[in-house]
């Protein structure tokens, strides 16, 4: 059951598959602030698992429990205006707005329901540590999946907000998962002469063609 827990809480970033910060981490240490961020990782398995993956949770429920977990354990908006990259200083204050509302509710209506997916992987958590050049704590796992005896390699990047512990970053085999849709996104935009309301735009479809 703990081994699920974890599973469940790994899941939730593997498929929102987003990220803030793709320097290299250059140096680490290990620090006894790796043990809250562990531990947070733990609550938010916990939660995940008990709130998502049950079959008897109706859609519009799993959808809403979704969005809870993603709004306290994730900077949505710090990861959101990374995404947009330079264009984000390009928005008006209403394209900025509406940019993270459907940010948000892509990354919900994509991926609430792959909690009912998962089964039969098990993972470890091999170390954490601390960035010496951001502070954020490292947490590193492995991922044990039926199909291969190669584990697969997982870290994400826990920073502190507020006094408040957010994730901030996922990286799957060294590949930052944000990069892609940063590239998928100014993609978009440049195709639209440089409009980030074009952007807006392609979303709403996306959001309405998942509808």
């Amino acid at each position: 059951m703990r081994q699920a827990r974890w599973l469940a809480g790994l899941i939730l970033v593997l498929v929102v598959g987003v990220a803030v910060d793709s320097t290299p981490i250059t140096a680490a240490r290990a620090d006894a602030a790796g043990e809250p961020a562990k531990e947070f990782i733990e609550g938010l398995a916990e939660r995940a698992i008990s709130a998502l993956a049950d079959p008897d949770v109706g859609r519009e429920e799993r959808i809403t429990r979704f969005r809870e977990l993603l709004d306290s354990y994730f900077a949505v908006r710090t990861i959101g205006q990374w995404v947009l990259g330079r264009y984000w200083r390009r928005a008006s204050p209403e394209e900025r707005d509406a940019y993270l509302a459907l940010f948000e509710d892509l990354i919900v209506a994509t991926y609430a329901d792959r909690f009912t997916r998962y089964s039969g992987e098990t993972l470890k958590v091999t170390r954490t540590l601390v960035s010496e050049d951001s502070g954020d704590v490292l947490v590193f796992l492995e991922i044990m999946r039926p199909e291969t005896n190669q584990p697969l390699s997982v870290l994400w990047r826990v920073r502190e907000r507020n006094g408040d512990l957010k994730i901030v970053d996922v990286i799957v085999e060294g590949v930052s998962m944000g990069q892609t849709q940063r590239s998928e996104f100014g993609a978009v935009i440049r195709r639209n002469g440089g409009k980030v309301s074009a952007l807006i735009e392609e979303l709403r479809r996306r959001l309405e063609a998942d509808s």
